[in-house]
């Protein structure tokens, strides 16, 4: 069946679904039955591939109560990174080559759709008034939003996708990206609760190799992690608590920034504070905290730039908004010594 007559045949069925089926009364299973029956049934007297079938099946229920052709794509393990321009031009990373996609949103209402569907699964909105966020999948892939009008192409999103095995430091030896000697200094660092920053570029692996570092913290700690939104894969700590930002509402209030999460946590008895990226006023609570013997143990996690240059500039930021100061020296005393 070609392509075009494939699609003409999933827009069939699924307004026959739709308008003969009480959808909201049956569960997922019921529903992918009830589909699977009549695929086949409308199939019936003529050759189809297994796998076209199934394709055209899971199209249809995607497309009613899942994240349609998303699905599709989310399903692939190979893809590691999803751009979407539009509801006409999807871009995919596939063994680190962008390629694109031979397919389309069948509207961008519907991609529309699709977008609020993701965004509202965690519990943030996404309009006009608020045309930019940045959320996430359940699967803990990274989404990032931009509507029109400051989108000229339409809706646009982009997909970090992560994997789903979590990085360890014996991968990351196995893949040649650090050696053993590295591995057992970092692990000693990581026992005695020194600071740590992870830098590097976009896409360079800082949170995969977060993730593989926190194999190090002691199972019987008290973990508090703090993101824009939560990606991080931290197994095999009970007493975890994971914490994230919120964004205004419609009406500008609401806000609950990386800022406020970092001050309420230092009075919930941490043993280890884990940050996402750190971009603003929030790195002057952090290194106070630290200057002032508070029993914070912190890793940061922060895009490409030298650490001189990021304590400089957050700093001024401090100064100018709190007319707070602290000599650089104190400041690479404290980030550079254990707490």
């Amino acid at each position: 069946m070609k392509k075009e007559q494939q699609q003409d045949f999933i827009n069939e069925i699924k307004d026959y679904v739709i308008n003969n089926l009480k959808v909201s009364s049956l569960s997922d299973e019921e529903l992918e039955e009830e589909i699977e029956q009549i695929v086949l049934q409308r199939m019936k007297g003529q050759y189809f591939p297994i796998e076209e079938k199934v394709e055209i099946v899971q199209q249809i229920y995607s497309s009613i109560r899942g994240l349609g052709l998303l699905d599709i794509i989310m399903d692939d393990d190979s893809i590691t990174e999803v751009m979407i321009n539009g509801p006409d031009c999807i871009f995919i990373e596939k063994n680190g080559r962008l390629t694109r996609l031979d397919r389309q949103f069948e509207s961008q209402r519907k991609l529309e759709d699709i977008i609020q569907r993701i965004v509202g699964m965690a519990g943030r909105e996404v309009n006009q008034a608020n045309p930019i966020v940045d959320t996430r999948l359940p699967d803990g892939s990274r989404v990032n939003v931009v509507l029109p009008p400051i989108a000229l192409c339409g809706p646009t999103v982009t997909i970090r996708k992560f994997s789903k095995t979590p990085m360890t430091i014996e991968k990351l030896i196995a893949y040649g990206s650090i050696t053993k000697e590295i591995a057992e200094i970092l692990h000693l660092f990581v026992k005695a609760k020194y600071n740590i920053f992870i830098a590097g570029g976009t896409g360079s692996g800082k949170t995969t190799f977060l993730n593989a570092l926190s194999n190090y913290i002691p199972k019987d700690e008290r973990i508090i992690t703090i993101e824009d939104s939560a990606e991080l894969q931290i197994t095999g700590i009970e007493n975890l608590v994971s914490m994230e930002t919120r964004n205004a509402n419609s009406t500008g209030t609401g806000e609950i920034n990386i800022r406020d999460l970092i001050k309420s946590s230092l009075r919930m008895r941490p043993e280890r504070i884990v940050v996402g990226e750190v971009r603003g006023g929030e790195a002057l609570d952090m290194l106070q905290a630290m200057n002032t013997g508070h029993p914070v143990r912190a890793s940061y996690r922060r895009c490409c730039q030298s650490l001189h240059t990021i304590i400089r500039k957050r700093m001024n930021a401090g100064k100018s908004e709190e007319k707070a100061c602290l000599s650089m020296r104190s400041i690479y005393r404290q980030v550079s010594l254990p707490v």
